[in-house]
């Protein structure tokens, strides 16, 4: 990580002794959907030793092409893992749920309701499962790409189930051209975007989803905690998406985080950046731990 370790972030490994976490991955049933769903669930060290301590919980997007471990695979669990050892985060649990192409949205078509299954059923199986605290400000969602767009769809629209979402690179798409070109960009993305969002795409519904739009009414997610940031060099043009959601939220007078940082796409950009949004998310988990702690205090007088 040499990024963190030139950052500040970090101290040299030599330094103290690098804990590893417990990544549990098992399928979990879904009733609404009518097939299990892969989910992997990142344990911070101590976990096990620790009951019955509970734990805040980040559940983290993966992009279009990717699955449930890929955050493992290619560098998501190191950042965490390191910044944990290093003092830098409070320990939480990290859910990572496959997505497939869904954007996390319920399908045009009704085949594939995956934000029912994700906000009635994933959740409430994660909160059951593992000790974690089953409260909203303890309780974040993130996600790259793809997952950075249905990290703040399923954050704005659920207020009362995440009290912080952040994205990295989020799939922010304005108004379509007219026609709509079969090549280059964005032809690519009419193609990507008909699975969930019909086929062929119905604006109106991808409008309806798209955080764009959301954003126009912040009086429905007033409580949340946003932080989201783009490269300048988004091979996918995302940057612009990114910036369109900062001046919306600006101009609604919505407090928020928003940074164009020296960057592309991807993992390489991830490996750099994904720290902040850590930081982020631990921060706010420690507050609501605080919260929480008082009113058990208050409530034990």
């Amino acid at each position: 990580m040499t990024a963190l370790l030139a950052a500040g972030l970090l101290i040299p490994t030599s330094a103290y002794p690098t804990p590893a976490a417990t990544l549990d991955c098992r399928a979990i049933p879904s009733a609404i959907l009518g097939h299990a769903v892969n989910v992997c669930v990142a344990l911070p060290p101590g976990y096990e030793a620790s009951a019955p301590r509970r734990y805040p919980t980040l559940y983290f997007l993966h992009g279009l092409f990717e699955n449930e471990r890929s955050w493992s695979e290619r560098g998501g669990e190191e950042v965490w893992e390191e910044l944990t050892a290093a003092g830098k985060l409070g320990p939480f649990i990290v859910v990572l749920p496959d997505g497939g192409k869904t954007f996390y949205v319920n399908s045009y078509d009704g085949h594939e309701r995956y934000e029912d299954f994700f906000i009635q059923e994933l959740v409430p199986a994660i909160d059951h499962k593992y000790r974690t605290l089953p409260d909203a400000n303890a309780r974040g969602i993130s996600g790259t790409s793809m997952g950075g767009y249905g990290a703040l769809h399923l954050a704005m629209e659920h207020p009362d189930v995440f009290g912080s979402a952040s994205a990295h690179s989020a799939a922010l798409l304005p108004k379509f051209p007219h026609p709509i070109p079969t090549e280059g960009r964005w032809g690519f993305y009419a193609r990507v975007l008909q699975e969930p969002f019909g086929a062929p795409l119905n604006e109106a519904y991808f409008d309806a989803n798209n955080p764009l739009t959301l954003a126009e009414h912040p009086e429905r997610f007033r409580h949340l905690k946003l932080y989201f940031d783009c490269g300048d060099q988004d091979r996918y043009g995302f940057e612009e998406g990114a910036q369109l959601l900062d001046q919306i939220l600006a101009a609604k007078g919505f407090a928020h985080e928003f940074t164009l940082r020296p960057g592309g796409h991807g993992w390489t950009y991830l490996a750099q950046y994904m720290q902040y949004s850590l930081l982020f998310h631990s921060q706010e988990f420690r507050q609501a731990e605080r919260a929480l702690a008082a009113k058990q205090a208050g409530g034990a007088r």
